[in-house]
Parts: structure tokens; C-alpha cells; sequence
């Protein structure tokens, strides 16, 4: 009997995995208001591609249902069609365990899988050896207590309590307190869907106080 060599293994899932993923995708897509090229251009895929995704004649793998969520500001429950549970509108004080990494601290103060991610945060004293970071999104603080070092770019801003920054996150920056007792801020970003692993702003594994 010939050996028949395998081929890789078709791009097309079963119909019944995924079904309302076609018409949500275009949905989705649509109420965002992005065309089919600008979509497809973010998503790293081809126009024909995403069409063929939104018609039902591909099915996506994981990493596409992930990065297309992203793009229009959602979560992969919504785009396979499934109810959100009702979430609750309060966070109560001691909700969370407070979560350390390279001496930042931080607290959730807001409410999980919402496209803004609202922190408090203990901001330690800042060093040379701060990470820049730079990434997609927004982000904004505001200052409770001490004195916050911001740089955007080649420009460095002192911030004082009652003091707030909303920016760019694609915009270079760099986040520390400019004394050595830190500083507390209310932090909100549009990182969409993090995990609390992300969330930390310091460098290290965050762990549970």
C-alpha cells in the first residue's frame, strides 16, 4: 500500500463548534464603525480572510478570536454569542487582596472583564532603572498622596496631590514617585480584559501581600 503523506490540517473547523461567531463578528465589526480593510489590517489578516470569517466559510482559531476581541473592544464570550453575567456596580473595600511586584502595590477598584481597568496603587520611588513602557490604550491618574514623576516622552512632569494625567499609552513613558516614601494614585487604563497578572506596573511576578 503507497504511503500517502499528510497535509496540513484544514483551515475550516466543524460548523456547529462556533455558531453564532460569523454573524457577531460582523456585528461587532459594523457597530465599531471599521471597514472590512481596517479591521482585517488590525487583526494582521487579509480582507478576503476576515469576509470569509464574518460568512461563516472560515472558522477562526483561538489567537484570532482573541486579537479580533480586542479590536472591537469586547470579550470572546460576546463574540460566541454568550450572555454576560449580571455584574455587580459596587467594590467594596477589602474586595481584593492587595498585590505587590518591585515594591508597587496595588488594589483592584474596579469590576473584572470591563474594558477600563481601575486600580489604587503605591507607587515606590522612582530609579534610573524604571521600565519605559509603551503599549496600545489609555491611561490616566490621579494623585492621593505624595509626589508622582511622570515622563512622556523627553518631557518629565511633577504631579502633587489632587494632581491628574490622562495620555496616550503608545506615548513613551515612565511612572514613579519623586520622594522615597512613594505615593498613592488612582489609576484607570484601557488595557482591554487584563488579567490582574498584568495589571501590576512593576517589572517583577506580582504576588499577594
Amino acid at each position: 500500500m503507497d504511503h500517502v503523506p499528510r497535509g496540513p490540517a484544514p483551515e475550516t473547523a466543524a460548523p456547529d463548534l462556533v455558531p453564532d461567531v460569523a454573524p457577531q463578528l460582523r456585528a461587532l465589526r459594523r457597530r465599531r464603525g471599521l471597514t472590512l480593510e481596517t479591521a482585517a489590517q488590525r487583526a494582521g489578516l487579509s480582507p478576503a480572510h476576515l469576509s470569509r470569517l464574518e460568512t461563516g466559510n472560515r472558522q477562526p482559531s483561538l489567537p484570532m478570536l482573541l486579537g479580533l476581541a480586542r479590536i472591537y473592544g469586547t470579550t470572546v464570550a460576546e463574540l460566541l454569542g454568550e450572555t454576560p453575567a449580571e455584574r455587580d456596580p459596587v467594590i467594596r473595600a477589602g474586595r481584593s487582596e492587595p498585590v505587590e511586584a518591585d515594591g508597587w502595590i496595588y488594589r483592584q477598584a474596579g469590576g473584572a472583564g470591563r474594558a477600563m481597568q481601575c486600580l489604587r496603587v503605591h507607587v515606590p520611588y522612582a530609579t534610573r532603572a524604571d521600565i519605559v513602557r509603551v503599549h496600545p490604550g489609555e491611561e490616566w491618574l490621579h494623585v492621593l498622596e505624595g509626589q508622582v514623576r511622570l515622563a512622556l516622552g523627553e518631557t518629565v512632569h511633577l504631579l502633587d496631590p489632587g494632581d491628574s494625567a490622562h495620555f496616550d499609552s503608545l506615548t513613551p513613558h515612565r511612572i514613579g514617585a519623586a520622594g522615597h516614601a512613594g505615593a498613592e494614585v488612582l489609576f484607570v487604563h484601557t488595557l482591554l480584559q487584563s488579567p490582574a497578572a498584568e495589571l501590576c506596573l512593576g517589572g517583577g511576578a506580582p504576588h499577594p501581600r
